[in-house]
């Protein structure tokens, strides 16, 4: 498992794309499991869980396999759900429609 180290964006503009591109070299040349700290992407900046439910669908695209994040925050949860129905991954939309019935379960009571 390899740790691709996902640095601020708001230290360095560029930190993400570098991170990204460090991962698609990992999934294409070696192929094996990746680790990351998510939310580090968003360290200094306001409003980090948009900025960081916008980071791992990229991250997943690019071969991430494993996030290190806070999952109680439901924007986060929705975005990792978001990514695996759009990339094929939650075939006929199973757990998609699953959760969102959940939901309106928990509302209704």
């Amino acid at each position: 498992m390899i740790d691709p180290l996902a640095l601020t964006v708001a230290a360095d503009s560029q930190a993400v794309s570098l991170t990204l591109e460090t991962m698609r070299l990992i999934r294409d040349e070696l192929g094996v499991n990746m680790i990351c700290g998510a939310s580090n992407v968003s360290f200094g900046l306001p409003d980090r869980p948009a900025v960081n439910a916008a980071y791992l669908p990229l991250a997943v695209l690019c071969g991430l396999t494993c996030a290190i994040t806070d999952p109680s925050v439901s924007v986060i949860r929705q975005s990792i759900l978001a990514s695996d129905l759009l990339l094929g991954r939650d075939e006929y939309a199973v757990t998609w429609i699953a959760k969102f019935r959940e939901k309106q379960r928990v509302v209704s009571k």
